[in-house]
């Protein structure tokens, strides 16, 4: 059987509506995002199928959303696989961190929906906002990031860097790209993993302190470094400073295994698909965007 090693997406992945066929077609789904939406003080069904973009654009609610809506995915498509690792990308690592074993369900959401409402009341102190910038040499891109007073939040490989900052600092950007780049403002409401969420930071850091956990039950891939994480104490700690710290997905891919596998991302799937395709030529991406993509995962 081909090994299979699941992704958990972070934030912008969400679009209106995309938990409907998963609601109507997935035994069982309904039911783990009931028990989600108690633990996150939120709405989830009804946010994940009536609301549109604009509201699930907001931090406090898109990040329980998309973590709820993988690890309820994960809880009802694969009960019976046998997984051989899980990575995460930004808040995404809050549902690796739970289908690792390494804390509950439950706290996982917990937990997230904290780190949101604290990085959506960070985001609110000052007009911030975050850009992809793709193709063109990553030395010059950073260096005019740099230039610009911005900071590199994510490093997501496949030529793509992820800048965040100011503002008015993120339009200039956009209207001045470094030479042979694209640059595209992000859905997001803040500079997150950046310096911009130190106050976040320190709360979720608070609310880290009362959560019981263990060791991983599988391989887990960490944003930090790219390396495989086999202490579970370890991984919440990297979760608190992701918060402030640039998101090395680049290194998670390098590091991911040379023999052939199945590359599952969870919904809201794609982003991370296209990523892999690009920058891992043993990896059978597939983007989990509707149930029936599930028929595609090596049985």
């Amino acid at each position: 059987m081909t090994m299979q090693i699941i992704a958990c997406p972070g934030q912008g992945s969400q679009t209106a509506g995309f938990l409907v066929p998963w609601l109507s077609e997935v035994e069982g789904f309904r039911a783990v995002m009931e028990k989600l939406s108690l633990a996150s003080d939120l709405d989830l069904v009804s946010l994940g199928t009536t609301a549109d973009d604009a509201e699930i654009k907001d931090t406090a609610i898109a990040q329980p959303l998309i973590v709820a809506s993988s690890i309820a995915a994960h809880r009802t498509l694969f009960r019976d696989s046998p997984i051989a690792g899980v990575l995460g990308h930004s808040v995404g690592e809050f549902a690796a961190a739970a289908i690792a074993g390494v804390i509950s369900d439950e706290e996982a959401i917990r937990l997230v929906a904290i780190r949101a409402r604290a990085m959506a009341k960070a985001a609110a102190e000052h007009p911030t906002s975050m850009a992809a910038i793709l193709g063109g040499d990553p030395t010059e891109v950073m260096l005019a990031v740099g230039a610009l007073g911005l900071e590199i939040a994510n490093h997501n490989g496949a030529g793509q860097l992820v800048a965040a900052g100011d503002k008015s600092k993120i339009a200039a950007l956009i209207a001045s790209p470094p030479a042979k780049t694209r640059v595209i403002e992000l859905k997001v409401a803040g500079a997150f993993h950046t310096s911009y969420m130190e106050p976040a930071r320190l709360e979720l850091n608070e609310a880290v302190a009362q959560v019981a956990v263990t060791d991983p039950i599988m391989k887990l891939w960490s944003n930090v470094d790219g390396q495989l994480c086999g202490s579970g104490q370890i991984f919440i700690d990297s979760l608190v400073s992701q918060v402030t710290s640039p998101v090395r997905w680049d290194l998670c891919m390098a590091n991911l295994p040379e023999d052939n596998f199945d590359f599952i991302e969870l919904p809201p799937a794609g982003a991370l698909t296209g990523l892999v395709k690009r920058a891992v030529p043993n990896a059978n991406p597939i983007a989990l965007k509707v149930p029936t993509d599930f028929e595609r995962v090596t049985k």
